[in-house]
């Protein structure tokens, strides 16, 4: 398949997933997520700092984060992350107490994985597992927990390589002029590789259907894209916006919000692009019945030309 043919799929796939995103409301989705993010982010940060934390100690491991919230929603809004973690780490007065915010911790970090799994169900329009019972309920909260820790380890893996390419910097800065622009676009190109082995994991294990690995790297690689490009969008928006001044004290949660709402949009958009390949070119391209929510008399089957929202 020549480069043009391949690029006009992509662009064939692409306008069919905005499509689909439009008519499966999104938007909404993005407006829950948000919601539920607001409440798990802290939660979420501290168990991924604690992870990272074992290793490059939690010092280290916050300071990291700290200087992505910094780049992505601002100073005044990451510190106020930063306050909501100290918070939600804060230990109880007594072992019942210390147990009780133990499990709040837990159950506030999987909330927003949760409420992503229902939403990622409605975009595969698959019908979810029954969760009917303590057992169901323990295991969708088990494979959301999963998810928490997986981004403490994608956190320890970027410290990792950050102090191994600082180590080399250091090293070669003497022989090679040029290694601080090499070491600038081998931090991109990391970093990019990780939150696309995120959004990978996100598309294959959330939803309650099968998903084949070979289905997820093309939506995982095309949602990390664009998610870097939205990063800077959004950036330019809120700086050049007088978002955080209209809301007065609660500023910066408000631009936390919206900085959630609008990445939640890509990520869909990622979802929505992942089933389409997966129902046109993958493992979805026949679908199994028990994997099909039942339609209306009159309506068209899935696949790469229709899908119900």
């Amino acid at each position: 398949m020549t480069i043009a043919r391949r690029a006009r799929n992509i662009f064939k796939l692409g306008k069919q997933a905005v499509s689909e995103w439009s008519d499966d409301n999104a938007p909404m989705f993005a407006a829950s997520l948000s919601y539920y993010t607001l409440f798990s982010i802290a939660p979420v940060l501290v168990i991924a700092v604690s992870v990272a934390g074992m290793v490059f100690g939690e010092e280290a491991a916050r300071g990291q984060i700290q200087a992505q919230l910094e780049d992505l929603v601002g100073r005044s809004s990451a510190e106020v992350i930063g306050q909501m973690m100290i918070s939600a780490r804060k230990p109880g007065a007594g072992i019942l107490a210390t147990a009780i915010g133990l499990v709040a911790l837990i159950f506030g970090a999987t909330g927003v994985f949760v409420q992503l799994q229902d939403s990622l169900n409605h975009i595969w329009n698959v019908k979810p597992k029954p969760r009917n019972g303590v057992i169901a309920f323990l295991r969708s909260r088990f494979l959301s927990f999963a998810m928490v820790l997986v981004i403490g380890f994608l956190l320890l893996v970027s410290l990792v390589v950050s102090a191994v390419l600082a180590a080399l910097g250091a090293w070669f800065s003497n022989l090679l002029p040029g290694w601080t622009m090499m070491w600038q676009g081998l931090n991109l190109l990391i970093s990019f590789g990780v939150i696309t082995v995120l959004f990978a994991m996100m598309y294959k294990l959330l939803p309650d259907t099968h998903v084949s690995w070979r289905d997820v790297w093309l939506g995982a690689a095309v949602t990390s894209l664009l998610f870097s490009l939205g990063k800077f969008l959004i950036g330019l928006y809120l700086g050049r916006s007088a978002v955080a001044s209209s809301y007065g004290a609660a500023g910066s949660l408000a631009v936390v919000l919206l900085w959630v709402y609008y990445s939640a949009q890509i990520l869909f958009l990622g979802a929505e692009f992942t089933q389409v390949y997966a129902r046109s070119h993958g493992s979805h391209s026949h679908p199994p019945a028990r994997d099909r929510a039942p339609r209306a008399e009159g309506q068209a089957p899935d696949g790469a030309e229709a899908h119900s929202a």
